[in-house]
């Protein structure tokens, strides 16, 4: 093999050319897949991080009514939904994809809060448990959080992020300062940002209607135990859980909301149940609505795949013709048919993994320059690299076997007569 192999560098160097021509196929195919697959991948890690964020894995799970999620705030509390117990949350805790649980209680479109005469319109309150921050990605960036003061009494602070601290603020420092929410006063002791703050990729207008939802004016946080001061004692909550990894969001989801389900003795038809909030599964949906177009362009593209094994094909028959002498000596002093057969094929798949592995330099580099002057993100497929260089052995092994077995076929006296005629 290692001599065959050998012989196959000598035969390509020595028609350099001829050899570089015949590759051509190859490394054009090669590069437009690697390209097209990078680009693939890019645009749907892309998506998938827009919808998913860079960060915590968490997932929301909240009691829906049908379609849409309930709203307290102009909806009555349903029979058959009690509050989340200890217990309840210990088995959530306890479950295989989630790593931390928190719950809360969230009034959203706050209309009465305010900080003297400028109100938070569009700001949600939250009321949350000692594992909120924790869970959902949140630290203090001043003042102070909330200790275990203020989840065993009915303490009236609050904690703001920094986009209801600028609404309400602007550059003003709001720790100490005194809100308003539904004529209850509550003093701000910290403000909280997420730790991973993640924006989306925003390419067009069509990115920004797809990801560019509804922002808040900013978000109020108070301790859920001081909840009934300002609204209702026995509101159901809402769950956050924190899956291990972003694989595991959606069966985090599912596990969350089949346990708070199994709490609920409410009828069918009340269509009242917990759901979770899984952008990891509209992801995937929004990545399968290309799938089509992404496979016949991949198709397109191996098209050249194929006109570049039938140049191989072509370029060994010639090379058959060329050594026909060679052939005949081989095979007179004695050569086997499997001889003559490796001989070829080798060269064949050796032409084939030199223009794969340039291919895979040229879709490297071409998926970089798209990336740059297209403003497309790419991510470099190892798998369709590994996938390239086995292919285009393939291509070589597939299309040099005809040339191969005419060769081998050959009789050493005939071979020996043509390579004289010629001559």
């Amino acid at each position: 093999m290692f001599e065959n192999i050998i012989l196959s560098f000598k035969g390509i160097l020595s028609h350099k050319v001829r050899s570089f021509l015949t590759m051509l196929g190859i490394i054009i195919g090669i590069a437009a897949i690697i390209a097209i697959v990078s680009t693939i991948k890019g645009t749907n890690e892309q998506i998938k991080n827009n919808l998913i964020g860079a960060g915590n894995n968490t997932v929301k799970v909240a009691l829906y009514k049908g379609e849409g999620e309930m709203d307290l705030q102009y909806e009555s509390v349903p029979e058959g939904v009690p509050v989340i117990s200890d217990e309840i949350k210990k088995q959530l805790e306890d479950s295989k994809n989630i790593e931390s649980v928190s719950l809360y209680r969230q009034r959203t479109y706050m209309e009465s809060l305010y900080y003297m005469n400028t109100a938070l319109n569009g700001g949600s309150v939250l009321g949350i448990d000692e594992d909120y921050f924790n869970t959902a990605g949140y630290r203090i960036k001043s003042g102070k959080g909330f200790g275990k003061r203020e989840f065993t009494g009915n303490h009236k602070t609050a904690v703001i992020d920094t986009t209801a601290a600028t609404s309400l603020f602007g550059s003003v420092d709001p720790v100490g300062k005194i809100i308003d929410i539904s004529g209850e006063p509550f003093i701000i002791i910290g403000v909280a940002v997420q730790s991973s703050k993640f924006e989306p990729v925003i390419n067009n207008y069509e990115d920004y209607q797809l990801y560019n939802q509804e922002t808040s004016s900013g978000q109020v946080f108070i301790p859920i135990n001081t909840w009934p001061v300002i609204f209702k004692y026995d509101e159901p909550q809402n769950c956050i859980v924190q899956a291990a990894d972003t694989d595991s969001m959606t069966k985090a989801g599912k596990e969350a909301t089949d346990i708070l389900n199994g709490m609920l003795s409410v009828s069918e038809d009340s269509g009242i149940k917990y759901k979770s909030e899984d952008q990891l599964e509209r992801a995937k949906s929004l990545q399968k609505l290309s799938d089509s177009t992404n496979t016949l362009v991949i198709c397109i593209a191996g098209i050249s795949l194929l006109v570049g094994g039938i140049g191989v094909m072509n370029i060994m028959l010639v090379s058959v013709t060329e050594r026909t002498r060679e052939i005949g000596l081989k095979k007179a002093l004695g050569a086997r048919k499997k001889v003559i057969l490796g001989q070829f094929l080798t060269e064949a798949a050796v032409l084939t993994s030199i223009g794969g592995l340039i291919g895979i330099a040229a879709g490297i580099i071409l998926a970089q320059l798209i990336s740059k002057f297209a403003d497309v993100p790419v991510a470099i497929s190892g798998i369709s690299i590994a996938v390239s260089v086995i292919f285009s052995m393939a291509v070589g092994i597939v299309f040099g076997l005809i040339p191969s077995v005419k060769a081998a076929n050959l009789d050493p006296i005939d071979a020996l007569r043509l390579s004289l005629i010629h001559i």
